[in-house]
């Protein structure tokens, strides 16, 4: 039980990598708020892994601070925070993709992050320390035509880590990042473009050495350690989960 008497927020934990997170978890000993826009999904997640549904728009500070505060009070305290709710534009030329889309794809990945770290750092300078877990991307280091602004978020997304793992590694607090490539989940045909057929799939693991998509499973295990105690001198790092897409 490797997460034995900690808590958790997981972000986007009512699908996708997130509720694979917040399942890997909650099986390592951890009580779990599972924190989603999507109320039905989080409620039904959080019933199976007898953790805490809190209704949350990872892009609005309020509701940032009143789900945070909501996750602190259910859960006594906060150990880790995993920022996994994510979003990106349908991939299309750069020149496409209109400035309400731009900011919706940094209000969601990139001030998400500003957003916890207001409420995150002062909850865990009091408590003597804390993990912060940021879901990047492999397109951050090898980004596809079609996805710039998304790459770019994701770019923020690893100097944001990296940042903060310095800054606040005086007050005990780590912060690392799991980059997945493509992964099976709602966003597989935004990121093709297409529609997801074999001959779609194909061309995307032609890129990947060891020839699959990342699954919530990868993803978790990864989380799994740099949340954990085994990673406790570990900060500032951004782990590829990619099956060698980005060598």
């Amino acid at each position: 039980m490797r997460l034995q008497g900690k808590t958790a927020i997981v972000t986007g934990g009512a699908s996708g990598f997130g509720r694979g997170i917040a399942e890997r978890f909650a099986g390592e000993g951890a009580r779990v708020a599972v924190l989603d826009m999507n109320a039905v999904g989080a409620k039904e997640v959080a019933e199976h892994i007898g953790g805490h549904a809190i209704l949350c728009d990872v892009s609005e500070a309020a509701s940032v601070a009143s789900a945070f505060s909501a996750a602190t009070e259910a859960l006594g305290q906060v150990d880790i925070l995993v920022n996994n709710a994510g979003w990106s534009h349908r991939n299309q030329p750069l020149t496409e993709v209109d400035y309400t889309t731009f900011r919706k794809a940094y209000a969601i990945n990139v001030d998400s992050i500003f957003h916890f770290t207001q409420s995150a750092v002062p909850h865990w300078r009091a408590i003597g320390g804390g993990s912060m877990v940021n879901i990047s991307s492999t397109a951050a280091t090898s980004p596809r035509p079609g996805l710039t602004w998304y790459n770019s978020t994701k770019g923020a997304v690893n100097t944001m880590t990296r940042s903060l793992a310095v800054e606040l590694a005086s007050d005990n607090i780590r912060v690392n990042a799991v980059a997945p490539v493509i992964g099976e989940t709602a966003l597989l045909e935004t990121f093709m473009g297409q529609e997801d057929t074999p001959e779609a799939r194909e061309r995307f693991l032609a890129t990947i050495p060891l020839g699959r998509f990342s699954t919530p499973a990868d993803i978790a295990g990864a989380a799994l350690y740099l949340a954990s105690d085994e990673a406790s001198l570990v900060t500032g790092v951004i782990l590829e989960v990619d099956g060698g897409r980005t060598i």
